[in-house]
Formats: structure tokens, C-alpha cells, sequence
């Protein structure tokens, strides 16, 4: 006896599932300039490459034993490759009650969530967000209210951060726990003019604080992207976005059980730009761009950068040397002198403990005039954030390069060094370093010599000059055997540390002892 009869009511109920929140639900989806959570999967991954699971989860009107109607689940779930490499992709569906609510309807017999299983199968875990968290509504479906208890299904979205590449993407207005997925990632996007975030929205603003505001004022890219730092990058639109993730993931494993992947590169190691023998003015009041320092040395056209428009002072991203992954990071003079802020540390610890987790080199091309200094920087804690930055340079292992080419001073210069580990240091001949700088540390180290001279002016910069005349990097390079070299041959030395470091890296392979903390 044939089971075509069942067969065919499987293929009915996933058509019914296909529908999603109806015409009118979806009309209205696309109408806020939005794809809808099946359009979105297409455009994301690999053409005929995505295989659902879960899809039969929903709520069902009977009439007899046959299903009248059918509404599914808030969120579309299931595998899809991306450039071929294989990713667990979790999407929601805003036609369906806004897409908010769980996966799940039952306990006993219950299948793995999709986060589970990108913990079980090693894979990387993609969210593509649009959800309006939880609702009142729901309070009367149930009958009841309900403790918040939501851990016992986010834990493995926290595990899951030390384990795999996890990437979110904001493509609507996200509220309540969806808001919070947007930062629990290694890589976040939002799409300028259709996404924002945030814990509750304009009603429940204007229910708690008694004031209007529009979504995009509260939860914005002008805010999270530029001001907050909780979403990394901004996208035109919904197809930039999943560009950008799908060139994210091309960096990194796909487990912190293998090695990243080498791509293909036709720039010769041996590179020698001459423009980099000129590239740090004489003259330090005269900034140099960071951005494009990085870009002279990496393998062309290989840099990704992360959180452009926070955190200005320090650049940081993802690129290749000869086709190898790394991380790398370069203090930028053009914003703030380059000074380490607390926005420039939470970007340098966060890129720090991705290279870590995923076992790939960090390259830091250091020009590091110190921490922020200031009445602003103090109130927003340079210290507690000097400290985790200080915690988390000494807890990493991955290999680690920095290239001194302009100022290293204090803590923050204290944070472009590693103790322990393959770490190794270059300088440029236009290094400068100390506990501090000398102009303003003579006027606090000689303050009373100063003040007592009958000249003060004449005995500052005369205590300057003498000072200077000691800080030439070639008499550190004479008693500690600091490198200094040219830096024309910045890239050829990069290049052989990053690949002398794939040795290192290979007895790393697993899950690291730092747990990625977002």
C-alpha cells in the first residue's frame, strides 16, 4: 500500500507554511520597503541550497481530521551554504505576529533548536532579524502570565559565541530579546532606513518616560551604528547586508575546530610601496590615515573593516597576507590624535577576542598616543575600560604582530604588547615611545625645577631638549635588540610572520580558554 496520501498532505502543509502570515501580512512587509523572510533566504545564500527543518511547526484549524487552515511558526529555520561553505540560518518571519515568539510549542520530544544545532554540527549560526519581541498579546493565548525565564533557550546562543562565527543582521524594527541577538554576534549589520533596535519601542518609551519618539530616532543607525557600537556596520540595503556577511564568514572557520581558510591572491609578498618610507610626517601634528596605512600592506583589496563609524580612533577589521585570514587593527590620527578612547578599546577587545576564538593572527599597526585623557573620558570610566583591555591583550593566545610606527606611550602602548605567546614587534625608524610624552610629562617630572627658574619657558624647553635628545629608537634597539626596520619592508615581514604563524595556530585548533564575551 502506497503512502501518497500522506505524501501529498506533506507537501499541502508545507504550502501552506510557504504562505506565511497571508496576502495582506505580506503586502504590508513589503510595502515598509522590506523582502519578506523567503525572499530574504533567496537572496542570501546559494542558489537551491537551503534545506528547512522545523517547517511543519505552527498551529492548525481543524475541520475533522483535515486542516482547515494554518499558520506557522514566527521564523523560518534551516541550513543554506554561502560560497559553498555550509551555515545554520535562522530567519524571522514579521508576517507572522510580528515574528515574535519561539520555535517551539512543546517540551517532551521536542527538536533541537536552530542554535543547538549549530553548536552540535559545528556550523556558523546567521540571524537575519526582524521581530518585535514579546507581546501582551500573548499573555491572553496563554491564559496566563509567565515568569521570564528566557535563558533556559538563550543559553546556547551564548555558547554558541566560543564555539562558531555567529553573524546577526537587523532588517526591520527589532524589540525585546531579538534586539539583544543583534549584539550577542561576532558581526553585526543593519539596513539604513528600515531597521532599528531597541528593548521597548515609542509606546512603551512613551509609557515609562512620557515622551514621543520616533523608531528610528530611538533605535536608528544614527544611534547604534555612530553612537552606541551595538550594531558594527551599516548596509544600503538588504542585499549590501548579506554581502557583508557572506565576505565576514570568508575570513573564519567555521568551527573553532578547523583552521581558517586560505583564499587566493596574485599581490606579490615582496610588495614594497615606496610611499610608506613618507608616510608618517616628520612634522606629528600632521595626521596619517590609518584606514589607508592598512590597505597599503594587506594583500589588495583584502580588507574588511568592522564598526567604521564607532569608535573612530582605532580601525580594526579583517584581511589577508598572502591569502592568510587575520585580524588587524591600526590606531588612526585622524580622529582624536588616534588616542584610545573607551569606544576604540571595546572595538580593539572585541576584535581581540575574535582572533583569539577563531585562532587567526592579529596584526596591529600601533601609532598610540595613550588612553583618551579628559573630564569626558573619566566619566565614562577609561580606567575600568583600560583594565579590560589590559585583560583581555594578556588572556589571548592567538599569534600576535604589532608594527610600531609612530607613538607608543603609557598603558594603551602597554596594551600593543603581549608577554606570553608567539608575539613578535617591529618599529619603524619614526617610533616613538615611553611611560609618557615627553612635553607634557617634563612639565609634571620637572614641575618645581621649572617653576624655580628664572626662565620657566627657557628651562621647559630646554629639559625637552635634552630628553629628546635620548629618545631616538635605535638607543632602545641598542640595549633590548628591539627590531627597527624599514618600512618599505613592513608587508614581505608580515606576510612570513602570519605564514610561520599557521604552525602555531594548528596546535590551537579547539574551543580557546577565553570565552568570547560580546
Amino acid at each position: 500500500m502506497s503512502w501518497e496520501q500522506e505524501v501529498a498532505e506533506l507537501n499541502s502543509r508545507r504550502e501552506l507554511a510557504r504562505r506565511m502570515g497571508g496576502e495582506e501580512g505580506i503586502a504590508r512587509q513589503r510595502a515598509r520597503g522590506k523582502l519578506t523572510a523567503r525572499e530574504r533566504i533567496d537572496a542570501f545564500g546559494d542558489k537551491d541550497t537551503f534545506r528547512e527543518f522545523m517547517g511543519l511547526v505552527g498551529s492548525a484549524q481543524y475541520e475533522g481530521d483535515k486542516v482547515a487552515s494554518f499558520t506557522p511558526k514566527p521564523q523560518v529555520e534551516g541550513t543554506i551554504k554561502v560560497d559553498g561553505r555550509k551555515v545554520v540560518l535562522k530567519v524571522s518571519d514579521f508576517t507572522v505576529k510580528g515574528g515574535a515568539g519561539g520555535s517551539v510549542t512543546g517540551l517532551l520530544g521536542q527538536e533541537l533548536s536552530a542554535s543547538e544545532r549549530a553548536v552540535e554540527w559545528r556550523l556558523p549560526m546567521v540571524r537575519l532579524l526582524d521581530a518585535a519581541g514579546g507581546s501582551v498579546r500573548g499573555f491572553e493565548e496563554l491564559g496566563r502570565t509567565y515568569l521570564p525565564d528566557g535563558n533556559s533557550f538563550t543559553a546556547p546562543d551564548v555558547r554558541l559565541l566560543s564555539l562558531v562565527p555567529v553573524v546577526s543582521a537587523v532588517l526591520g524594527s527589532v524589540a525585546g530579546l531579538p534586539a539583544v541577538l543583534g549584539p550577542l554576534s561576532h558581526f553585526s549589520v543593519m539596513v539604513k532606513g528600515i531597521s532599528q533596535i531597541f528593548p521597548g519601542g515609542p509606546p512603551v518609551v512613551k509609557a515609562a518616560l512620557g515622551y514621543d519618539i520616533t523608531k528610528e530616532e530611538l533605535g536608528g543607525d544614527a544611534i547604534h551604528v555612530n553612537v552606541s557600537g551595538c550594531i558594527d556596520n551599516l548596509a544600503e540595503t538588504e542585499e549590501d547586508a548579506f554581502s557583508q556577511i557572506g565576505k565576514f564568514l570568508s575570513y573564519l572557520p567555521s568551527s573553532v575546530h578547523e583552521m581558517a581558510p586560505r583564499g587566493a591572491t596574485e599581490d606579490p609578498v615582496d610588495r614594497a610601496d615606496e610611499v610608506l618610507l613618507e608616510f608618517v610626517p616628520r612634522n606629528r601634528r600632521r595626521p596619517f590615515d590609518g584606514r589607508k596605512l592598512i590597505q597599503l600592506v594587506v594583500d589588495n583589496g583584502s580588507f574588511f573593516e568592522i564598526g567604521p563609524r564607532y569608535g573612530r580612533s582605532r580601525v580594526t577589521g579583517l584581511a589577508r597576507f598572502n591569502g592568510y585570514p587575520v585580524g588587524i587593527m591600526a590606531n588612526n590620527p585622524m580622529v582624536g590624535g588616534g588616542a584610545t578612547d573607551v569606544a576604540a578599546g571595546a572595538k580593539a577587545m572585541r576584535l581581540i577576542q575574535l582572533c583569539n576564538t577563531f585562532h587567526v593572527p592579529l596584526i596591529s599597526l600601533a601609532d598610540e598616543p595613550g588612553f583618551q585623557v579628559g573630564l569626558e573620558s573619566e566619566k565614562q570610566g577609561i580606567e575600568r575600560a583600560g583594565a579590560r583591555l589590559v585583560s583581555t591583550v594578556c588572556l589571548s593566545e592567538m599569534p600576535w604582530c604589532t608594527v610600531v610606527v609612530g607613538r607608543l606611550f603609557g598603558v594603551a602602548g602597554q596594551c600593543q604588547h603581549r608577554p606570553s605567546g608567539m608575539f613578535r614587534r617591529f618599529c619603524w625608524p619614526s617610533a616613538s615611545w615611553g611611560s609618557m610624552h615627553i612635553a607634557g610629562g617634563a612639565s609634571a617630572a620637572y614641575r618645581r625645577e621649572i617653576e624655580s627658574a628664572p626662565d620657566p619657558q627657557a628651562k621647559r624647553l630646554e629639559i625637552e631638549a635634552r630628553l629628546n635628545a635620548i629618545a631616538s629608537p635605535f638607543r632602545t634597539a641598542e640595549v633590548t635588540g628591539q627590531d627597527i626596520v624599514d618600512p618599505r619592508q613592513t608587508r614581505a615581514l608580515l606576510c612570513e610572520f602570519v605564514e610561520d604563524a599557521q604552525r602555531i595556530v594548528a596546535t590551537q585548533i579547539g574551543t580557546p580558554s577565553m570565552p568570547y564575551l560580546p
